[in-house]
């Protein structure tokens, strides 16, 4: 891994660039459908509950099936380009099926509707569709990410390794911020099925990107894939996972990965119609400012991956962006005052966390099990990802019995998710702790240059 680390700066960043275009395509498909919620609902007719049942099935593979463990399983023995295309492949044809279930060609008794309407009567075709397209994307998305962390420490552990986190995550939130704001203009001026087709295309581009990163790496790392055999320290084993169990800084991080996440990504999912139903804003506008969270990661991201990698600081990052997620929630939940503050703040949270702890797992793991090792963690981050827009969903009915869309309270939703920062902000509290204790993996020391 030496010889890419010696790569020019320039080879490094375009290699980073293109994995961050295939991520930010992830990443626009994952929120594609969360601005345009309540029309969604009207033109299908399904309830809050579906609505979290349908954006929750992105995880179930990953919780239930254990595919994130299983895929970075596979990346440790597989090697990067071909765990990454498999995966990569995945993501596009899930973003199709949901696409092509939404499109009037389907709902019109288009090709397969008949063999779709027959399983599970009760369940509208377009539904399933929608469901099976996420299903499918939640398999390969979250190892398509494992294959991304495990890409940026090959090329820049040693180097600029938070900093190229920090660019990596601000690009890919790009994503992200382009569905909440594209998704309602595609509604207004085209066809609210439109949005779904444009992730489908956007996904094919992050493809391509992929695929010419493989000829990169090729290049510069021919020996990768071409050996069956695998060295005795490479080959898996349970102890692998039971050894990660033992360490207590990273069942730290996981358990501030899995509620940090399922306080940010699902209220994603919710938040648009949140400021739509609470503040009075159009759906168009409630989409923009919705993305505000995401301009902040943008921003900032790279800022904090900079700061770590010079002063480190990594364990105290993390407590800090964990209570300013408590702060957000409380303040939307619970007052009135402009959302502009709250979603700012959460784009500093939103960045703090992720920038100071991705980089901070390749310093408590051994490098040759990191795949392993964000697999695990991407496996226990789906649980939330999997439950908590479920119970959001579930919480937003019983509490808006017979209340019409556009009068919805969110309070009590919004404060399922503060009471998931407040869990983060504990386990934040333990790693510092931990650190400071002689327990040290280096997590407040700055990167070696």
């Amino acid at each position: 891994m030496s010889s890419v680390q010696d790569l020019s700066k320039l080879t490094r960043w375009f290699v980073l660039l293109l994995v961050s275009i295939s991520i930010s395509a992830n990443y626009y498909v994952y929120d594609a459908m969360s601005s345009i919620k309540s029309i969604m609902q009207s033109e299908l007719g399904f309830s809050n509950t579906a609505y979290g049942w349908l954006v929750s099935l992105y995880s179930f593979p990953n919780t239930f099936l254990a595919m994130s463990i299983l895929g970075g399983i596979i990346l440790d023995r597989w090697g990067i380009r071909k765990t990454g295309l498999l995966f990569v492949s995945l993501c596009v044809l899930g973003a199709f099926f949901s696409s092509y279930g939404a499109s009037p060609y389907f709902s019109n008794g288009g090709f397969g509707y008949g063999l779709v309407s027959a399983i599970i009567p009760s369940i509208s075709p377009e539904l399933k569709m929608l469901m099976l397209g996420r299903l499918l994307f939640g398999l390969g998305a979250e190892t398509s990410i494992v294959v991304s962390n495990k890409i940026m420490v090959k090329w820049f552990k040693g180097k600029e390794l938070a900093l190229a986190f920090g660019v990596n995550l601000a690009i890919a939130r790009l994503g992200t911020a382009a569905a909440l704001i594209l998704s309602p203009i595609f509604v207004n001026y085209i066809h609210w099925t439109t949005a779904l087709w444009a992730a489908t295309i956007l996904m094919s581009i992050g493809f391509i990107c992929f695929i010419v990163y493989i000829y990169l790496d090729k290049k510069h790392t021919p020996k990768e894939d071409k050996s069956a055999k695998l060295a005795e320290d490479e080959i898996f084993r349970l102890k692998d996972i039971i050894d990660l169990i033992k360490n207590k800084s990273f069942i730290y991080v996981c358990i501030l990965c899995v509620t940090f996440y399922s306080a940010v990504f699902p209220f994603q999912s919710y938040c648009p119609d949140l400021l739509h139903n609470k503040f009075n804003l159009s759906i168009e506008w409630s989409g923009i400012l919705s993305s505000l969270i995401i301009w902040g990661t943008i921003v900032f991201t790279p800022m904090f991956g900079y700061f770590v990698d010079k002063k480190g600081k990594r364990a105290s990052l993390m407590f800090v962006g964990s209570a300013l997620l408590i702060v957000s929630h409380l303040i939307l939940s619970l007052t009135y005052l402009t959302p502009y503050i709250p979603m700012f703040l959460l784009g500093i949270a939103f960045s703090l966390v992720p920038a100071a702890m991705w980089p901070s797992v390749a310093l408590i793991v051994d490098e040759k099990k990191l795949g392993t090792a964000y697999g695990t963690m991407a496996s226990i981050q789906n649980l939330g990802l999997w439950a908590f827009p479920i119970i959001a969903g579930w919480v937003l009915d019983k509490t808006n019995v017979g209340v019409s869309p556009g009068n919805l309270d969110y309070t009590y939703t919004i404060l399922v998710f503060a009471g998931l920062g407040i869990v983060g902000f504990l386990f934040a509290f333990l790693l510092k702790h931990n650190e400071t204790k002689g327990n040290s993996h280096g997590l407040e020391l700055p990167s070696q240059s």
